[in-house]
Order: structure tokens, then sequence, then C-alpha cells
């Protein structure tokens, strides 16, 4: 009788594990939502400015269902786009990358680059996640000089180590970029500075949300951060969260809007569309993208 009590558990376990693996894979990682924010950083009486929040398509060919989705993003007629990074999973994928953003290249728009657009991801072990000094593996490299091109053809902005301004929403917007810290190609101390008194707004971009790289942009006075690379966390506990965020920013800001400490920034962290193509699964942790309506203190 305990012998086949244990065997009943055991099939059991084994049964929701499988059940939830078929979820996670098949239906959550295919569940885009979007998400909606107000982020108080506009001066007072200011009219409100739209900000659509893409981050880590990892798109793959064929991956059609995405690109439809992303694509869709048009009706929302967002005054500016911002993109950061980790758009592509695979050599052949700027033509899906460009299907998707097609229909919102007319729109102002400003991006960085992520460690998956310069090389494809590579099969690893998940619980590496796991080591805070896991060494970084490179995979086959992807051509993000043609993505950069379309991008910038399109009058989109290039904020890898950048510093420019930009007119949306009939406004003068600054922007700082850095490229992605998570494989040491950022350079803040060449864009590095006091926002300007000129702008109505400042926003600063970089893919990983490291840290370090954020109190600088939030001591220069930028008043918004915008980043993904997390992925939310991928993976979640419900009532728990993420169980890590593949990089130095606290489990706890894995994704959402958060008040940066020690300043008067905010920080929007995209948990992103797109998975690492050797682990297509997500749980607790849907793709999304966001709509930023920036408004009054």
């Amino acid at each position: 009788m305990r012998k086949r009590t244990l065997f009943r558990l055991a099939a059991g376990t084994v049964a929701a594990g499988a059940a939830t693996l078929a979820y996670a894979s098949l239906i959550e990682r295919n569940m885009f939502t979007l998400r909606r924010y107000d982020v108080p950083v506009l001066p007072t009486d200011a009219e409100p400015l739209r900000v659509l929040h893409l981050s880590d398509l990892h798109m793959m060919p064929g991956q059609q269902r995405k690109q439809d989705w992303v694509a869709s993003l048009a009706a929302l007629d967002p005054d500016l786009v911002v993109v950061t990074g980790d758009n592509m999973a695979h050599p052949e994928s700027v033509a899906g990358v460009l299907r998707a953003l097609q229909p919102l290249l007319d729109l102002p728009g400003a991006f960085v680059f992520g460690s998956n657009d310069y090389t494809g991801p590579v099969l690893k072990n998940p619980f590496t996640y796991f080591l805070p000094d896991r060494e970084y593996t490179e995979g086959v490299p992807l051509p993000y000089e043609e993505l950069r091109d379309i991008l910038t053809g399109a009058g989109w902005v290039d904020m890898n180590n950048a510093r420019t301004s930009l007119k949306a929403g009939g406004r003068e917007i600054e922007l700082i970029g850095v490229d992605d810290p998570h494989i040491e190609r950022d350079d803040y101390d060449a864009v590095a500075g006091p926002v300007s008194g000129d702008a109505a707004l400042s926003i600063a971009l970089s893919h990983s949300p490291e840290p370090a790289v954020l109190d600088r942009m939030a001591a220069d006075g930028f008043g918004l951060l915008l980043a993904g690379h997390t992925h939310g966390g991928q993976v979640c506990v419900p009532g728990y969260g993420a169980l890590v965020t593949n990089c130095g920013l606290p489990r706890s800001m894995a994704r959402g809007l958060h008040r940066w400490p020690g300043s008067d920034s905010w920080l929007h962290v995209s948990a992103g569309l797109g998975t690492h193509p050797t682990a297509p699964i997500r749980f607790a942790c849907p793709p999304e993208a966001s709509i930023l309506t920036l408004i009054s203190r």
C-alpha cells in the first residue's frame, strides 16, 4: 500500500511537471501582453506623451505570430518608440525583425543593441544563470550592421554610446544611451554629463540594467531609464517573482516600473517579447511590450 501511494505521488508529480512545461512552452510564451504605466516625469501642466517600449524580441525565422503582434502595436499611435536590444536570435532574423517593426518605423524612434544583436545564443545549462561570475560565451555572428542600417535609414537614432535629442509629440527630448554593459561594450564616459535645461524630457537607454550604469544616468538627471535583458526572470514563482535577473539588478526590479533608489528617476524594465531559443519557455512571466504614458509630476 505504501509503495502504491509513493508511486501515485511520483506519477502525479511527473504529470504536473509535464503539464507545466507544456503550458510554459506552448501557451504562455505566446501570450503577448501589453502593459500600461503612467510615469510622472513631465513638467507641471505638460500634455502627456506616449512611449512604446520594446525589448528582447530574440527573433527567429518563421515567428510570424510575434511579428504580427508587434506590428499591430502601431495602431496605438505612440509618440516615440524605444527598442532596448536583443532583437535577433539567428543569422537570418533581420527580415523577421523588419516585418515586426516596419509599421512603427514612420514614428520617431531610438534603439540600443544587446549581446544577441552581435552574436547568436548558445546552448547552455540554465542553472548557470545563478552564477554571478559565469563566463559569457559568444555564438555565431549576427548581421547587426544590416539591422543598424535599416533602423537608422528609417530615421531612428542609434543610441549605442551616444547622446542626442529628437522631437516627438511636438517636444524636444534629450536622449542618452550605452551599448550593452552585459558584454562590456558600454562607454558612459564618452557621453556623460548633466541633462540640458532646454529639453522637455530626458530619457536614458541601456540593454542590461546594470546598477553602476543606471546610477550615473540618474545622477546626470535623466528622468526616465529604459532597459530590458532580464526577461522579467522568464521563469518566475507565483507570489515570489523572478528567480534571477542575469545582471546586478535586484530580483524585485526584474520587470515593470520602479523609482530608482536615491534619485528622482524612474526605471522601466521590460520583460521582453522573446526567449532564449534553446529555452523557449515562460512561466508566470508572459512576453510583453509596454506603453508608458508620461505625465506631469
